[in-house]
């Protein structure tokens, strides 16, 4: 079964307070992105690449998939006001029936991830990992209480259906629904499709702030140098 892969890169990274966005900054000696890059270009899987990023990078971007000789086939697609409109112009571009999405600002996953993500028999799954700390729900005041047994921690990569979730994310803009991830998105738009959820490995986070970064760099030497 062949993929597209949906790798959205359009942010701007304000929280890291960068001049360049957070996916192009060095980690471990290489732009970030290039991290992702480099091991879905060794998946057979995967059949094409589509970049969602702001279009003035592209030829920054296209300088990188020279210099780390990049093979997988790229369509660039400019990203929306939000991340929803982003994932919908990825989808609508893609040439394959099933889609994987991740995050350039996801750079620890593995092709072994992948690879899981691929082989797992459900044809809507993500990876998630259990809550570890209590979680309240409120804001100047405690509100409600959540139940940590029951709260799942969502990570990307994702796989999905294409049509379905193309389907879902019309059905959230004619309702003017905003979701931030789309695991949510497709079970709030059509409950009755199952979406299966693998254990997700726990230095799968995502770069935000400069505190990330910092943590990123002990994550890369303690769990991929010297593994793809």
């Amino acid at each position: 079964m062949q993929y597209s892969l949906i790798l959205l890169a359009g942010g701007s990274g304000s929280r890291m307070k960068k001049s360049v966005p957070k996916q192009y900054l060095l980690l471990a000696g290489k732009p970030m992105i290039m991290h992702i890059l480099e091991r879905i270009d060794n998946i057979e899987e995967i059949s094409e690449l589509i970049l969602v990023c702001d279009k003035d990078y592209i030829p920054s971007i296209e300088l990188m998939l020279a210099q780390y000789d990049i093979r997988l086939p790229v369509v660039y697609v400019q990203g929306g006001d939000t991340r929803q409109a982003s994932v919908y112009a990825g989808l609508a571009k893609a040439a394959y029936d099933n889609v994987l999405l991740h995050e350039a600002a996801r750079p620890f996953v593995s092709e072994a991830d992948f690879k899981k993500l691929l082989d797992a028999p459900g044809t809507n799954v993500i990876f998630g990992q259990s809550i570890a700390f209590t979680v309240l729900k409120g804001h100047e005041s405690v509100e409600g209480i959540l139940k940590r047994s029951e709260l799942v921690n969502v990570q990307l990569p994702q796989k999905f259906d294409r049509k379905l979730l193309m389907e879902a994310h019309e059905k959230a803009l004619r309702d003017k629904a905003f979701f931030t991830e789309d695991a949510s998105l497709l079970y709030s738009c059509n409950p009755s499709v199952r979406i299966d959820i693998l254990p997700g490995p726990e230095y799968n986070i995502k770069i935000t702030t400069p505190m990330d970064m910092l943590l990123g760099e002990v994550i890369y030497k303690e769990f991929f140098s010297g593994r793809k």
